[in-house]
């Protein structure tokens, strides 16, 4: 790819997308991004040209993406609501696909899950599989990227780990809290996917850092490196769900959907593959322990 090419970013005023587009910009590319959001602060400035997504006009969409040679997707949604489902976030999906060839785009690098599957009990995992089902069957060169959980920048999961444990001196873990998780750091996965980005072949790949824990053994760690004497108390995972939704109903927010508790519970958010970013959550806590989780990461604040 020449360093004039134009690559275009789903997401990028947002979460991983960001990072992908701090990457590309370090680069020399240029950059746009289609979001659900393009009235949020833009961080690029004129660096990044704000198009929206217009799912209901795939003409118009289309137009968005044409010009540009690869299209970094991070679109999907963490939990439904206002009548968007995981059915529908995956029809928009082949949506864009289908756009995507239209205007010409050589290669998309799609941000995954790891272990989707059409069989899963989590419409969350089943939407994914059906994701990745039509950029197979797309005539688009494809890097499909399986990330287990994020960390670093502005990640909501284990900063708000961090932020129960800052604040409650009990923290319920469901069940024996020995299913394991392997966390990848954002940033190592937007290096991932821009490294992906530049080549031409069809790729499918685990997105997971270097350190493997069980997620007791996690969210100890987490309360040591931040110096929080919390109790750590085995519930049943609806007692944890109910924990959950109760915390949320305080900071108005969704703190854990039923199919992150169930994934992770499931053994779904670790993989056996070997290791593609580099950087470890210990050491990543250890520099940042003053840092994470002394504020609430709301997700209804994103959308």
């Amino acid at each position: 790819m020449d360093n004039g090419d134009l690559s275009i970013v789903t997401g990028a005023l947002s979460y991983s997308g960001k990072h992908i587009a701090r990457k590309l910009l370090a680069m020399g590319q240029r950059v746009k991004t289609i979001t659900g959001h393009p009235n949020r602060p833009n961080p690029f400035g004129d660096k990044v040209q704000v198009a929206p997504f217009s799912f209901d006009d795939p003409r118009g969409l289309t137009e968005a993406l044409r010009g540009a040679s690869t299209l970094y997707n991070t679109y999907w949604i963490r939990f439904p609501m206002k009548g968007m489902t995981y059915e529908r976030a995956a029809e928009n999906s082949k949506t864009l696909i289908r756009c995507a060839e239209e205007a010409g785009i050589r290669r998309i690098v799609h941000i995954s899950i790891v272990r989707p599957s059409h069989e899963s009990p989590y419409p969350y995992y089943r939407g994914k599989a059906v994701v990745e089902d039509a950029l197979r069957a797309s005539s688009l060169s494809y890097a499909i990227l399986r990330p287990t959980v994020l960390f670093g920048g502005e990640d909501i999961l284990l900063n708000n780990i961090a932020w129960s444990l800052r604040r409650f001196p009990v923290f319920p873990i469901a069940g024996k809290g020995d299913y394991r998780i392997r966390p990848i750091n954002v940033d190592d996965l937007a290096q991932l996917a821009v490294d992906h980005g530049q080549k031409t072949d069809n790729v499918i790949l685990d997105a997971v850092g270097p350190e493997t824990y069980t997620f007791r053994e996690l969210a100890r760690t987490i309360a040591r490196i931040i110096g929080a004497g919390t109790l750590f108390v085995p519930v049943p995972k609806a007692f944890m769900l109910l924990g959950a939704r109760m915390i949320g109903l305080l900071v108005r927010d969704v703190l854990l959907t039923r199919d992150e508790i169930g994934g992770l519970m499931d053994g779904l958010m670790c993989s056996d593959e070997p290791a593609t970013g580099t950087t470890k959550i210990s050491e990543w806590l250890q520099q940042n322990w003053d840092l994470v989780g002394t504020v609430y990461a709301s997700e209804l604040k994103r959308r």
